[in-house]
């Protein structure tokens, strides 16, 4: 990060002077910032769109040396720790964040945080489009591959839903997390021309980023599960030339076993779950490419093209060839 900005940051301000003096939160923000209707029905202050008012992104330095009160927020929220470390509490689920470490936290989710210390640096970004959610996040996963569908959804029977997510600093898997962060917070100090598009395109990136280094809590799973998983994970690996006798081989099961064991726990059979696959594969090219659609049919595996078309439509809601009219994303999810 630039020097003269990351210099700013650990600079003292008037409420952190303030903070550091008593320990209690002296807060800065404004009534207007608070839906009072709104806070009275949850029984916590609720932040509305106060900060968007000339800006689609809204970026500042959580005030350190006093504990932050339980509120929540009619926005989407990144919390990127810069420097040092901090201890929140997210719907009374206790999270720790070390440096390079990222949180989101979904619209509605309740959280407070505890008293910073000098060298740790916390900076929040906040973000309108109520179209990002942890469960759209989810989903924009889980259209990559059938495999990651059927974990989330393994999660998702043993956990309750949660309002936030966690990437940890993990080393270079984050370097161009941190890198694209780091870029958007010096953009929005420096206010050149140009700063708001220049912000919105690295915030797309960044979400993106994220989906991409994305890792799912593991769940326990049973001998079956264990090999429906590893099911799942050849068809997302070799979904071009793959059959059920074949598996079967390999994992030394009777075929017409291991298709009733695979169909129990994913809940469809093994031909249709290889075609979700085939056809997820296929979109992305779609979307992303000029090859003709018919060659794509053929590289994904799929012989018969009328089948391909008939089964694309019915999953997407599209044909083929609209689907590719249709790529210019308006949105950041639909760009992801």
């Amino acid at each position: 990060m630039d020097v003269d900005i990351l210099k700013a940051l650990q600079t003292l301000s008037p409420v952190e002077r303030e903070q550091k003096k008593s320990h209690y939160v002296s807060d800065d923000i404004p009534p207007d910032a608070i839906d009072l209707k709104a806070s009275q029905a949850k029984k916590v202050p609720v932040l509305n769109d106060f900060f968007f008012q000339s800006r689609s992104v809204y970026i500042s330095k959580h005030s350190r040396f006093a504990p932050y009160p339980l509120h929540t927020h009619q926005f989407f929220e990144i919390n990127y720790m810069l420097r040092g470390h901090a201890t929140e509490y997210v719907d009374g689920k206790k999270v720790i964040l070390s440096e390079g470490d990222v949180l989101l936290l979904d619209i509605g989710s309740q959280h407070r945080i505890d008293a910073l210390e000098e060298n740790d640096l916390l900076i929040n970004i906040l973000f309108r489009d109520r179209n990002i959610s942890i469960d759209l996040m989810n989903q924009a996963q889980a259209m990559k591959s059938v495999l990651y569908d059927f974990l989330l959804n393994q999660v998702s029977r043993q956990h309750s839903v949660q309002d936030y997510l966690l990437f940890k600093n993990n080393g270079a898997n984050n370097r161009d997390i941190r890198l694209t962060l780091d870029s958007l917070i010096e953009e929005y100090y420096r206010q050149r021309e140009f700063a708001d598009t220049i912000i919105n395109a690295q915030l797309t990136v960044l979400i993106a980023r994220l989906i991409r280094n994305y890792q799912l809590p593991s769940a326990p799973v049973s001998p079956s599960q264990e090999i429906a998983i590893k099911i799942l994970d050849d068809i997302r690996t070799h979904y071009r030339k793959l059959n059920l006798e074949e598996l079967a081989q390999k994992y030394a099961y009777n075929k017409n076993y291991l298709s009733n064991l695979f169909r129990k726990e994913v809940g469809k059979p093994f031909s249709e779950v290889l075609t979700d696959e085939r056809l997820l594969r296929a979109r992305e090219m779609i979307q992303s490419t000029t090859k003709p659609i018919g060659d794509i049919c053929h590289d994904v595996g799929i012989a018969n093209k009328s089948f391909f078309y008939h089964k694309y439509a019915d999953k997407f809601g599209h044909t083929p060839k609209e689907d590719r009219q249709n790529a210019s994303p308006d949105t950041i999810l639909e760009q992801l």
